[in-house]
């Protein structure tokens, strides 16, 4: 009986609806005890807050409250000393200026209580924390990946990079994709030498390709690497080409591990224009360029920038951890590969 049920299409699709909507509910209940856990935090940082200026009551009356709701919810946790020192930082940072929203409250429940914690030991201010809640709502990041994100300064970089985008993106497209740049972007989880060249980083980037996404960011997929564009019977190949599907286009990304030149500019312009006329279908937004470089200065960026047609965002990227100089590249050496030959 039970082979034949397992087999019947009509019994199968009804056994998946039924798990997407206990999966879906669980998902809820989640949410929904994770709403009133942070309300009842919120509600208690209140209390302790007013009760402790009102009172002049120091620490010893936290642990005193820690043992009296411990003994009265003993199968609860979060009510340890700990925890409820916590909960009364937590409620002061928020409502430093008595001037907290319900909008700003709403957006504190949609995030577990780590990642509250998390955000309030890494934040320096208000701004920072309500980027970072914004950033792990709309990405659904896990802890460890929220707790990197903060470690690697994404506030300080993000649509940093120095761009055209508001002259020749129409808005708020334009607004999108300067949220998309980071400058620097920071590539500590290559292992590579200090002295690589393009090849070598691309190699190493194509190697990380789950940690080279995350760091630019959610919405990026990876179309191809060296990817061939054929013009007029010649051939062409774009560093890394992406399709961003929140902003609904193509992202050619060119990788230069040398000082910013105005040149540079010139050929990625032609890569977008390129991708414009061959790939890009009529539904496709216009295509955007983003150029990667060792370094660069800000002035003669812009001048480069200022008569460019195409939509164009030029930053620079950081690699701290680099190895020994003596260490050996992945690629080949022209002698090792003649001497394979032979």
């Amino acid at each position: 009986m039970t082979k034949r049920f397992t087999k019947n299409p009509n019994y199968l699709k009804f056994i998946k609806d039924v798990k997407e909507h206990i999966q879906s509910s669980q998902i809820k209940a989640a949410l929904s005890v994770n709403k009133e856990l942070i309300l009842l935090y919120w509600y208690m940082g209140q209390k302790i807050a007013a009760e402790q200026e009102k009172a002049v009551w120091g620490d010893g009356f936290l642990q005193e409250m820690s043992k009296d709701l411990t003994e009265s919810f003993p199968d609860m946790k979060g009510l340890s000393l700990r925890n409820l020192k916590y909960v009364r930082q937590w409620f002061l940072f928020w409502n430093a200026d008595n001037a907290i929203g319900q909008q700003v409250v709403a957006q504190l429940t949609q995030i577990p209580w780590g990642h509250n914690l998390v955000i309030l030991s890494k934040s320096q201010n208000q701004k920072e924390a309500l980027f970072y809640i914004q950033k792990t709502i709309e990405n659904n990041w896990s802890r460890s990946v929220l707790t990197h994100q903060i470690e690697s300064q994404l506030y300080a970089r993000a649509g940093k990079a120095i761009t055209n985008f508001k002259n020749k993106l129409p808005k708020p497209q334009s607004d999108l994709a300067l949220q998309i740049t980071k400058d620097p972007y920071n590539f500590d989880f290559l292992q590579i030498r200090e002295k690589h060249d393009e090849l070598e980083l691309e190699n190493a980037l194509v190697s990380q390709m789950t940690k080279f996404l995350l760091e630019l960011g959610a919405g990026f997929s990876f179309v191809g690497r060296q990817y061939k564009l054929t013009i007029d019977e010649e051939d062409f190949f774009i560093d890394l080409l992406f399709y961003h599907i929140k902003l609904r286009c193509y992202v050619v990304v060119e990788l230069k591990t040398v000082k910013f030149k105005p040149e540079f500019a010139g050929k990625l312009n032609f890569y977008i224009s390129a991708v414009d006329d061959i790939l890009k279908e009529k539904q496709d937004k216009p295509t955007i360029g983003i150029l990667i470089c060792k370094s660069k200065k800000d002035t003669v960026v812009e001048y480069s920038l200022k008569d460019i047609k195409k939509p164009i965002g030029i930053s620079e990227y950081n690699i701290t951890q680099v190895l020994p100089e003596n260490y050996k590249s992945s690629l080949p050496t022209i002698e090792e590969i003649e001497e394979e030959l032979k």
